[in-house]
C-alpha cells in the first residue's frame, strides 16, 4: 500500500494519529524509527533548516516540495506536508497539489493567510476573505489525482477575526471536500474543547511548545476528540538545544571530548542503511583471478 493509502486507512480507523514535526531526512528517519505512524513536514523547520530563514513565507513551493520529496523517499510512513497558502490563487493551488502528490506526500494542509504568510503562532497575521479560502480548498480537492491524498484545511482566522469566524471557515471547508480541519492557535482550554465539538468533521490540532495555545498531554488531546495532532517544533527545539549544548562543551572543555548519550558514527551509518550499500558494492565487484 502506498503511503497515501496508509494515511487514509489510519484516518478511516479509530487510531489517534500523532505526527511529530520533521525538517529533513534524518529527523524523518528518527520519527519512523521511534514507531510513529506519520510524519509532519514542518514549514517552520524546513525554512529554518534548509534556508536559514524564519517562517515568513520565504520558502517557495518548489523548495518545500523538494524537502517533502526527499523525506518521502527516505521513509516508509506517510508524510503530511505544510503547503502554506497554496502559493497563489486557485490555479497555483491546483499545481501545488499536483507537485506534492507526485513527489510522494500523503497529504497537505492549506491555510487562509494572506501571502506572504507567517508562522501561525506569531502576531500580526492577516487572512484572505472566507470565499477566497473556500475556493482554494475546493480547487485543492478537485486537483488531487488519488482519493487517498489528504487535504487539511487550516484557518488562521481565530487570531484575526475571532473564534466564530474560524469555526465557520472550518465547517465550510469540510463542506467543499476537505478531509480534516485545523483551527490554528486556539487561545484557551475552552476553545480547544469546542473545536472538535463544533466542527462538522475530523479535526487536527497543531501543538507548539511555547506557542499561543495551552500545551496538553497527548491523551488529553485525544480525549477532546481530535483525530490528529501535529507536534511541529518538538524536534527542532530539541535539536537546537542539543547543538548549543554540544558546541558550548567543545569550546569550553579542557579535557578530551566525551558526550554522554551520543550516537557513535557506526550507528549513524547503520541507521542510514550503510549495510545495503556495502552489499551492493560487494556484489558488483569482479574477483581477480589468482592466475593473473
Amino acid at each position: 500500500m502506498s503511503s497515501k493509502g496508509d494515511l487514509r486507512q489510519l484516518l478511516s480507523g479509530h487510531d489517534f494519529i500523532v505526527a511529530p514535526g520533521a525538517f529533513d531526512c534524518l529527523s524523518a528517519m528518527c520519527v519512523e524509527r521511534a514507531g510513529f505512524s506519520a510524519i509532519y513536514m514542518t514549514g517552520m523547520g524546513t525554512s529554518a533548516c534548509k534556508l536559514g530563514l524564519p517562517d515568513y513565507g520565504l520558502a517557495t513551493m518548489s523548495e518545500m516540495v523538494a524537502n517533502a520529496s526527499a523525506m518521502a523517499t527516505t521513509v516508509g510512513i506517510p508524510i503530511i506536508a505544510d503547503a502554506d497558502t497554496g502559493y497563489g490563487n486557485e490555479l497555483n493551488m491546483a499545481r501545488t497539489v499536483h507537485e506534492y502528490e507526485r513527489h510522494g506526500a500523503a497529504g497537505i494542509h492549506i491555510e487562509d493567510q494572506c501571502f506572504p504568510k507567517k508562522c501561525g503562532h506569531l502576531d500580526k497575521k492577516q487572512v484572505v476573505p472566507r470565499a477566497e479560502f473556500i475556493r482554494k480548498i475546493r480547487a485543492a480537492v478537485g486537483a488531487r489525482q488519488s482519493p487517498d491524498f489528504i487535504i487539511i484545511a487550516r484557518t488562521d482566522s481565530n487570531a484575526v477575526m475571532g473564534f466564530e469566524e474560524a469555526i465557520a471557515r472550518a465547517n465550510e471547508a469540510i463542506d467543499v471536500g476537505a478531509d480534516l480541519a485545523l483551527v490554528e492557535a486556539p487561545e484557551s482550554i475552552q476553545q480547544l474543547e469546542e473545536i472538535p465539538q463544533r466542527v462538522q468533521g475530523p479535526c487536527v490540532l497543531n501543538m507548539l511548545l511555547g506557542g499561543k495555545s495551552p500545551v496538553l498531554s497527548l491523551d488529553e488531546v485525544r480525549m477532546l476528540g481530535y483525530r490528529m495532532v501535529l507536534l511541529s517544533d518538538v524536534l527542532l527545539c530539541a535539536a537546537l538545544s542539543a547543538y548549543d549544548g554540544a558546541l558550548c562543551k567543545v569550546r569550553t572543555s579542557p579535557s578530551p571530548l566525551c558526550f554522554d548519550g551520543t550516537v557513535p558514527p557506526k550507528e549513524i551509518f547503520h541507521r542510514l542503511g550503510a549495510e545495503k550499500w556495502d552489499r551492493l558494492r560487494t556484489e558488483r565487484e569482479v574477483p581477480v583471478s589468482a592466475g593473473l
